[in-house]
């Protein structure tokens, strides 16, 4: 389950202050609704796919015990 910042109150912020935990969920909840995005949705997430690539992607840099090589939004 998602615990963070909804859309609306990110909505109000730069996307560039968003955590990464954030940019993964919201990414992963509209790349799953791609085909039934109206233009502002398809605007929002191509913006979230930029702001991931300009961050280098969302995996982490190594794995430890406590977690795992992927960043994880739960």
């Amino acid at each position: 389950m998602y615990v963070g910042r909804d859309m609306t109150e990110l909505s109000m912020i730069s996307i560039k202050e968003w955590e990464n935990s954030e940019l993964a969920y919201f990414h992963h909840s509209l790349q799953q609704m791609v085909p039934y995005l109206n233009l502002e949705g398809q605007t929002i997430h191509r913006e979230i796919v930029e702001e991931i690539q300009s961050r280098g992607g969302l995996k982490r840099s190594e794995a430890d015990y406590a977690h795992g090589s992927e960043t994880s939004y739960d």
